[in-house]
């Protein structure tokens, strides 16, 4: 949210006029239209653009910080064009406060660079294509106090895991996710093909820590300083006497839990580059060109939700597969039964 205060020399001016001076890319039509759905504010109430304004007047734009920054024109014009939006296609569940995308592998959930183009940036971008203009100000029931949040995504998926991503629209919609995702209620599924055979469910349990400099992660079976707790529930859906096909339940989320358990349980995800077995990485890459791993969130099980987004309470959203992920399960296990 930006606000700014009428000064003397300001005073005199319509509020639409100002508007256009402050915002000279997003248009007349546009700013209009976020005066109407209050999404700019004078004095805290609906304005129509035709009011002069006063020194004191005190105007509010519930705009995202980078969609502020496009409407401004002090973004580059090049970096704005070169930020696609969410793919509508990949668009698995939308509401007024929540969005759930089919995250592709190889982007990024969230930036790591300020350079990065994430599904975060993706998201802002879409909602500014929808005339959302990242406006969420939402009012908390509990403290009845309106709290503005910026829409974000919620969850991380590794750059080359494909699938579920949670983002909240508005406030509630931020706050909701985020409570679920740090209490462990949503229930978080994966689909993954495995080297090795695997026939009986398997619950994992282990302790992990990751190291900084390298970006990986260490398992053993016992505790050992510095390292959390982790638990992985497996459920073996095919196999071959060479590969399987799983559902993987993750019960706690650390940093490359299921990519990490699965090889120190010795049955890597094919084409896992930090945690997989070279060899039969090196057979898949010939024959598929596969180069990431096989590891997609492919369900997400909402908990009971109490409130206005009730409506969630036990809801399941499911993202099919990658073609390529679907194309190398069909032809690899062709004729096996299911369990």
């Amino acid at each position: 949210m930006k606000e700014f205060t009428i000064n003397a020399a300001e005073s005199g001016q319509k509020c639409i006029k100002y508007c256009e001076k402050l915002l000279p890319e997003a248009g007349t039509g546009f700013l209009y239209k976020m005066l109407r759905k209050k999404n700019i504010t004078l004095n805290g109430k609906k304005a129509d653009g035709n009011e002069r304004l006063n020194q004191g007047d005190v105007l509010r734009f519930f705009f995202s910080d980078d969609t502020f920054r496009v409407f401004s024109g002090k973004t580059p014009q090049n970096s704005v064009i070169n930020i696609p939006m969410l793919d509508p296609k990949q668009i698995i569940y939308e509401d007024e406060h929540i969005l759930l995308y089919n995250k592709p592998s190889g982007v990024l959930s969230q930036k790591a660079k300020p350079e990065d183009i994430s599904v975060n940036e993706m998201f802002l971008m879409y909602l500014q294509s929808q005339n959302s203009a990242g406006r969420t100000m939402a009012e908390d029931k509990q403290t009845n106090q309106n709290t503005v949040s910026k829409p974000s995504v919620c969850n991380r998926l590794d750059r080359n895991t494909s699938g579920l991503i949670l983002c909240g629209k508005t406030y509630l919609g931020l706050r909701t996710m985020n409570a679920m995702l740090a209490d462990r209620s949503v229930g978080k599924y994966y689909h993954c093909l495995v080297a090795g055979r695997i026939t009986e469910p398997i619950r994992l349990r282990g302790y992990l820590k990751k190291d900084e400099k390298t970006n990986t992660v260490t398992i053993k079976d016992q505790a050992f300083e510095g390292a959390s707790y982790i638990e992985t529930e497996i459920i073996p859906l095919k196999a071959t006497e060479h590969i399987s096909l799983l559902e993987v339940h993750l019960i706690t989320g650390k940093t490359h839990q299921i990519r990490s358990h699965l090889a120190h349980l010795g049955h890597p995800i094919l084409g896992d580059s930090k945690y997989g077995n070279p060899k039969i990485n090196d057979r898949y890459r010939k024959k598929y060109h596969l180069k990431h791993q096989l590891l997609h969130a492919y369900r997400l099980e909402f908990p009971v939700l109490e409130g206005e987004l009730g409506y969630l309470s036990r809801k399941q959203f499911i993202a099919p597969k990658p073609v390529f992920f679907s194309t190398i399960e069909k032809e690899e296990l062709r004729g096996n039964m299911e369990f």
